[in-house]
């Protein structure tokens, strides 16, 4: 081992030691984000916005989860619980001409292949069926072509509705949806799938089940980065490169044998105890820059190492990601172990003390039954922010924006 490793371990071991008694999520060893974001994390939406929520047919939502329940549990199903948090939520109204926000309940993700991954590729039809009966039987699309619409698309690339990256940056957004607020898992800065004005959220982890995990919180953090998942995906790149840029190939290549870092393809039990062993969780793009690995991490108090170049991250204007996580371009991978050793102890622990705060863990949940400050909140400040609705929002009689045949001939299809 080089001088340079050595001290590296050295760095580590000791910053493993000063961790192993500051994790204890207590008012003593918590702190409140300063300014504008901490007051933003912990608005109350309700009296700010009034949602309709649109009666649609079973078949667009209730029918595709009764025919497969596993919609329920897989990481696109923030659709699903944000429509049941609605109908009962205080911001609901019944009254069409008083609402802010139109929502449009369609589980675009409901699809699944045997082994559970949600097919996209009836997804456009479905929506663009769906926007036609709400355009059909209310007047309120029409009058904004959608600008005061809002809708749930957590696929791999949101309205793109493809998980291969190239297939939806040719498809593009359905055009349908270029005037509507889309609420998506996907955000990645200058990206055709992002668009401006998009609330881009945590992906679905199951609350219930992390909280059946949690160990004692004095636990001490014995891990230095700690990662579990793929690092090459052999049947959809068998020449590799493409899958997560390299990023995770990198990884797996320059820090195998490396001491400090735990990191396999095995998916043990102990997964969500190991987590809260560790000090640094890996949190590196797949297929798309986002995963639930983001949402572990900050809920097992974990440092989320984030290397997705130009991510948007979840409620980026109520969660100081840059406080809280650690940045590493995809091109400084090979650096990965000199850039976390060189991280100040003191700031280690700065990170871990912003992350115990329970207001940091609950905003990237979508628990059942919802609570104050949650997911479904975050996602409902973020549309109060947008109001007062502007001038462009409502058309002129008579004018028209979007273009009904726009898009690849299939998409034009019935549903």
């Amino acid at each position: 081992m080089g001088k340079g490793s050595g001290r590296g371990l050295a760095l580590a071991l000791a910053v493993l030691l000063a961790c192993s008694g500051v994790v204890v999520v207590t008012a003593q060893d918590t702190e409140r984000i300063e300014g504008s974001a901490g007051d933003v994390l912990e608005d109350n939406p309700v009296g700010r916005l009034k949602v309709f929520v649109y009666d649609l047919p079973s078949k667009y939502n209730k029918k595709l989860l009764k025919k497969d329940p596993r919609c329920l549990n897989h990481m696109f199903a923030a659709e699903i619980f944000m429509h049941w948090f609605l109908l009962s939520s205080a911001v609901r109204t019944f009254n069409p001409e008083e609402a802010d926000w139109f929502y449009t309940p369609v589980y675009t993700t409901c699809d699944l292949t045997p082994s559970g991954l949600p097919l996209p590729f009836k997804s456009p039809r479905m929506m663009r069926s769906a926007i036609q009966l709400i355009a059909t039987n209310w007047p309120y699309w029409n009058r904004s072509e959608g600008a005061d619409h809002f809708f749930v698309t957590p696929h791999d690339f949101g309205a793109c509705f493809h998980y291969q990256e190239e297939k939806a940056i040719a498809r593009g957004i359905l055009p349908l949806l270029q005037r509507a607020t889309l609420v998506q898992t996907f955000g990645q800065k200058n990206h055709v799938c992002l668009k401006d004005g998009s609330i881009t959220i945590p992906p679905f982890a199951p609350p219930q089940k992390m909280q059946t995990h949690l160990i004692p919180p004095d636990t001490p953090r014995s891990i230095f980065v700690y990662f579990r998942g793929l690092f090459y995906d052999n049947g959809n790149d068998p020449e590799g490169g493409y899958y997560a840029r390299g990023a995770r190939a990198s990884v797996w290549e320059n820090f195998k044998n490396n001491p400090l870092f735990d990191i396999s393809t095995d998916h043990p039990p102990t997964y969500y105890e190991d987590m809260q062993r560790s000090v640094f969780c890996l949190c590196p793009l797949g297929w798309a820059p986002w995963s639930p690995r983001l949402v572990e991490a900050v809920v097992f108090g974990c440092i989320p190492v984030i290397i997705a170049d130009d991510i948007v991250l979840p409620f980026a204007d109520a969660i100081p990601w840059e406080e809280i996580g650690v940045f590493v371009a995809e091109e400084d991978v090979p650096r990965l172990d000199s850039i976390l050793t060189s991280i100040p102890t003191d700031v280690i622990l700065r990170k871990q003390r912003l992350l115990a705060n329970p207001s940091m863990k609950q905003a990237m949940l979508f628990p059942q039954p919802a609570q104050p400050g949650d997911a479904f909140h975050q996602i409902l400040n973020g549309l109060a922010r947008k109001l007062p609705h502007g001038d462009n929002v409502f058309l002129k009689p008579g004018e028209r924006i979007l273009n009904w045949t726009a898009g690849p001939p299939g998409d034009l299809k019935p549903w």
